[in-house]
């Protein structure tokens, strides 16, 4: 019988992961990280949050590694992980509809610039009125054109703003605005209002939310992070919020996480802060994405979203 261990919200959320595979592949025996650990031989599959390195290497018959969030360096950091092992990226039906639901309600916070309201609230204040701008005044620019960043795009373009990508490699999108490599990234960044970073975690785009970015973009402009906290320099944002080169913020990735108490994000008054919450999909809905994977390598078929380790994604 193939073996899958998983190691994701802990041992009390086995019993629904169990659930879950049963309906979905009933002859696949569905076992928790403490009796892999003590058994890795026996492991075929593993569904994984931060795994040790050293233990998936004891799993001798490993056929692939699946992660349990969209992204992967939760296990390439650890350096004793099994290179040679298929790598897969978790992808459902829910973590796209629900980070572009959240990059449209950060969109509109930062067109209405309602980090202001917060801080009136905080106070006790009442604002005079404001001319509002139309989400068609504003420009949005995505950084990761990957499922989550075309999602979003869609999503921003059907609501009426002016939508631009920026991706490694070429796109073309209907509606969206596309530029791409190192020598678009300026022209990329010179018209928007808002920047998105939806950007995997790799070597070139750490720390890419830094002052020079800011300063490439015109002054006032916002930034939207639901990609990586690895992509976020903390002090170039909290200069720039300073300066006013930036006008808002609206943060969901941190690093590290959980964010410290005593960092000034959460007290800027033109920060918004959640807490890692942008998209986060059900269990049975990672369990479905995983069991097409593990089906589909059974039948001598390739699965989606693996992991490339030249792009780092």
């Amino acid at each position: 019988m193939t073996c899958l261990a998983i190691r994701a919200g802990g041992s009390a959320a086995l019993p629904e992961w169990t659930e879950a595979f049963g309906q979905l592949m009933p002859e696949l025996k569905v076992i928790g990280w403490k009796e892999a650990c003590q058994t890795p031989e026996a492991v075929d599959f593993v569904l994984v949050w931060q795994p040790e390195g050293e233990i998936l290497r004891k799993m001798t018959g490993l056929k692939a590694i699946i992660s349990s969030a969209a992204g992967v360096d939760h296990i390439t950091r650890d350096p004793l992980w099994p290179r040679e092992t298929p790598l897969y990226r978790m992808g459902d039906t829910e973590l796209g509809p629900q980070m572009s639901e959240y990059v449209l309600w950060a969109a509109l916070c930062c067109l209405r610039r309602t980090w202001t309201w917060q801080t009136a609230q905080q106070k006790h204040e009442w604002l005079p009125p404001v001319t509002n701008r139309l989400a068609s005044d504003m420009t949005i620019g995505i950084m990761g054109l990957g499922n989550l960043g075309q999602e979003a795009a869609s999503r921003l373009a059907a609501t009426g703003f002016r939508v631009a990508g920026w991706a490694r490699s070429k796109h073309d999108l209907p509606g969206i605005t596309c530029y791409a490599g190192k020598d678009e990234f300026t022209p990329f960044l010179a018209s928007l209002d808002t920047l998105v970073c939806l950007l995997p975690a790799t070597r070139e785009t750490n720390g890419i939310l830094n002052a020079t970015t800011f300063a490439a973009l015109p002054r006032g402009a916002s930034i939207i992070n639901a990609g990586r906290g690895s992509h976020m320099v903390e002090q170039d944002v909290l200069d720039a919020l300073d300066s006013g080169q930036l006008g808002g913020a609206v943060l969901d990735v941190f690093s590290p996480e959980p964010l410290p108490a005593d960092s000034r994000l959460w007290s800027h008054p033109n920060v918004i802060i959640s807490p890692h919450a942008a998209a986060e999909a059900s269990r049975p809905a990672k369990a479905a994405h995983a069991a097409g994977v593990i089906r589909a390598l059974l039948n001598g078929e390739e699965a989606p979203l693996r992991y490339q380790p030249d792009r780092g994604y």
